[in-house]
């Protein structure tokens, strides 16, 4: 067989002379190594190569499932040479005499057709030097644009530019549509500078599924998904989809931006994309959603729409929060053009969108990061650093500059390139603390033997630089349930730069309180009023999130003490109070309509339980407070500033009766918010207020139109010249069981 191919290789067109012995056994070598996915070095071998004589070149093409194969002129199509099978493999071997060793195309003859291909390896690289080092030291600004796959025009043939990020991989190589998921045929150049694997191949487009191949340094070959893709396909697949690049969106107006300022009025709408509505018993999609959630979420008054995390993720059940795409939206929902059209319609609705982001943790799943090239390379190697224990996930390694470049470009991409206008950061605490939900002697201290964990404290730091440099305008949100100091403040100020914490405090204190018996709710009154002593440590958002409706805690409306009339009274009480307490507001889908039974994945929300005038009651509420919440400039604009809270009556605990004013910067921008959180009626209760003549209720939550029982005030109040609690005026007001009330004075019958 050895001197049968030496035999062929002496009659090549073009006068190319025999080669040696050595020559037609590294040829064998080389065919074996091919068709074992084991060639390292494919572009020293594939493509045209100078032989000794000037002028001469050698070729080689690896085309399995070919019966012969020419080379011709691009031009003209003239066969310039035969090529040989080595051995009757698939490597396929040929000489010829050109002055443009590029000037050619393959044509391949197989079982189905003669086709005219081009031949990837006679194209250079796809990375620039500049963008070898930037991705070396783990700092270009938008790795994307490189990483991943990316349709693109090379000497003027089409096709896709793919490159992966797997420095100690033995061997990567491409399997997709393009190859019949063959990856054999597509053995990827390393850039050893930076550990970048990538490869041109000509006639791949937009649409076509692929994979990396990836013959680990442990010896373990895995079909991988592309963790740079913009597109994915559904599980089980989930193999890579080629996309063109978002467009980025340019700039933001100053009316988006200021819609995210911490004196503009935030009531976030959190919503599972997948959950919210099921037509017909389906998943949503995009297009779905714009058309139903978006006028929805307007009517009820939100200015913020919040998913949970919509990255790729293979478990449907985790809710988005074990992703294995970062820079994909999940394909459960339609394509990433679906997706960019309900951003716009989003924006065109003049609301504003945040993402959940996860930057803590990530699955195991085979086929994502987990050791991807065969390493412990986007995660710790020792699971003291690597593991979360709670929710059997990977921890990525915040200290590697390659890894925290993914993470940092990821938030950069969303606000970037999709326009999002926040990011809430997921389990914040856990990435903080190395020892978050270990026992002692299972975790490692840090360099300074303390706890926290500086790498990803850094790592937030930067990403907060970046997006304030790049996307002014786009906030963070953290989730984040420690005393850790400074969340909300700026990096130079030494905080980690979010702009804004979840109240985790306040979250559990006032659902514990509402839960309680009133009887017993004199014993708790600080669970109402503790949450002012801290209530400008940080820039708040006061959540009522997904959490609290899941595993078994039961919904909103269920863990409100009393009988339905009560249940629905509480609530309307509870939403009230928030929305008139400092902090920006955060509430699930579903607990607007007083939803009975607790939130699941698998099914749409309750809204039949608006058949019944309770629940709607609830719902109208919480619409008419949006609407009171955005237009009152006392109850949103000093958020922030202790001159726009003062406590009215906070010592009654025999009565359970809270009473506080809220203003804005205007002297006019006045709200008095008086609370009976028993089922008592509290007649002619005196709470003074700073100025006198009419005071006008524009909410009671007891009110008829909301189901309620109608006490009230009928629609105002006087102010006397009868000081009261540190004030020269005071109101005698009515005071309706288990009901907040909202009185704003009137300026123009201001005595």
């Amino acid at each position: 067989m050895k001197d049968n191919f030496r035999d062929s290789t002496m009659k090549l067109k073009g006068g190319a002379s025999a080669i040696s012995d050595a020559e037609a056994q590294a040829e064998r070598q080389l065919a074996w190594a091919l068709e074992q996915g084991l060639h390292t070095d494919p572009f020293g071998s594939l493509g045209p190569h100078p032989t000794a004589q000037s002028g001469h070149y050698r070729l080689r093409t690896y085309l399995p499932g070919a019966h012969t194969a020419c080379l011709v002129s691009r031009t003209s199509h003239e066969v310039l040479t035969e090529l040989q099978p080595v051995n009757g493999s698939a490597l396929f071997v040929g000489e010829w005499i050109t002055s443009d060793p590029t000037a050619y195309l393959l044509q391949v003859r197989s079982d189905l057709s003669t086709r005219l291909v081009e031949d990837p390896y006679r194209f250079g690289p796809w990375l620039g030097e500049t963008d070898v080092w930037l991705l070396k030291e783990g700092s270009h600004l938008r790795p994307w644009e490189k990483l991943g796959s990316h349709p693109y025009t090379l000497q003027g043939v089409s096709g896709v530019a793919f490159a992966v990020w797997a420095p100690n991989a033995q061997q990567v190589s491409l399997a997709g549509d393009f190859n019949l998921w063959n990856s054999r045929c597509h053995p990827m150049r390393l850039r050893h500078e930076c550990g970048v694997w990538e490869l041109f191949v000509p006639g791949a487009g937009v649409g076509m599924l692929y994979k990396f191949d990836v013959l680990g340094a442990d010896g373990q070959r895995l079909l991988k998904t592309d963790p740079y893709a913009f597109s994915t396909e559904l599980p089980p697949g989930n193999a890579s989809r080629v996309v063109a690049l978002p467009a980025p969106i340019n700039g933001r107006s100053s009316i988006r931006r200021d819609a995210n300022a911490r004196d503009s009025p935030i009531s976030i709408y959190e919503v599972h994309a997948g959950s919210w509505q099921k037509p017909g018993g389906n998943i949503p999609d995009w297009n779905f959603l714009s058309l139903h959630l978006i006028p929805y979420v307007v009517d009820m008054g939100f200015t913020h729409i919040e998913l949970l995390p919509i990255h790729e993720h293979p478990f449907y059940a985790s809710w988005g929060y074990q992703p294995t795409g970062l820079y994909a939206p999940t394909a459960r929902y339609g394509s990433t053009e679906d997706f960019q059209a309900f951003v716009s319609a989003v924006h065109a609705a003049d609301l504003q969108l945040i993402l959940d982001w996860v930057p803590g943790h990530f699955p195991s799943d085979a086929h994502g990061l987990a050791r991807f090239d065969g390493t412990a390379q986007y995660e710790h190697a020792d699971p003291r650093e690597g593991f979360h224990q709670d929710w059997n996930t990977l921890i990525y390694n915040f200290g590697r500059a390659e890894v925290r470049n993914f993470l940092v470009g990821n938030a950069l991409f969303w606000t970037e390139c999709y326009g999002i206008d926040g990011l809430r950061v997921d389990a914040v605490a856990s990435m903080l603390y190395r020892d978050y939900s270990r026992p002692a002697g299972q975790w490692i201290p840090n360099k300074n033997g303390g706890r926290e964990n500086l790498e990803a404290i850094d790592f937030l730091r930067e990403t907060h630089r970046v997006m304030g440099e790049q996307t002014p305008g786009a906030v963070t949100m953290a989730e984040e349930s420690t005393s850790f100091p400074g969340v909300s403040a700026p990096p130079w100020a030494g905080g980690l730069g979010f702009h804004y914490k979840w109240n985790m405090g306040w979250m559990h204190d006032v659902l514990s309180y509402f839960q309680l018996d009133p009887v017993v709710r004199q014993h708790h009154h600080d669970r109402i009023s503790f949450a002012m002593m801290y209530a400008y440590s940080e820039h708040f958002v006061l959540p009522l999130s997904h959490d609290e409706v899941v595993h078994g805690k039961g919904s909103l409306y269920t863990r409100m003490w009393g009988d339905h009339f009560q249940k629905c009274a509480n609530l309307k009480s509870l939403f009230a109070l928030m929305y008139a307490h400092p902090g920006r507001k955060l509430l699930f889908m579903g607990s607007e309509l007083g939803q009975v039974r607790e939130w699941s994945h698998d099914t749409s929300l309750s809204w039949d339980v608006l058949d019944d005038p309770g629940h709607k009651g609830v719902q109208s509420l919480v619409r008419d407070i949006n609407h009171l919440y955005r237009s009152r400039a006392a109850l949103h604009q000093c958020d922030d500033d202790p001159a726009g809270f003062s406590w009215v009556e906070v010592s009654d605990r025999i009565h359970s009766v809270f009473g506080f004013m809220r203003y804005g910067h205007a002297p006019q921008a006045q709200m008095l918010v008086a609370c009976n959180f028993t089922p008592v009626p509290r007649l002619a209760y005196r709470m003074g207020v700073p100025q006198g003549g009419l005071w006008c209720e524009c909410l009671n939550t007891d009110s008829v139109c909301y189901a309620g029982g109608g006490t009230g005030n009928f629609g105002s109040v006087m102010a006397e010249a009868i000081p009261a609690h540190g004030h020269a005026y005071s109101v005698c007001l009515s005071l309706p069981p288990l009901a907040v009330l909202w009185l704003e004075p009137q300026p123009e019958l201001a005595r």
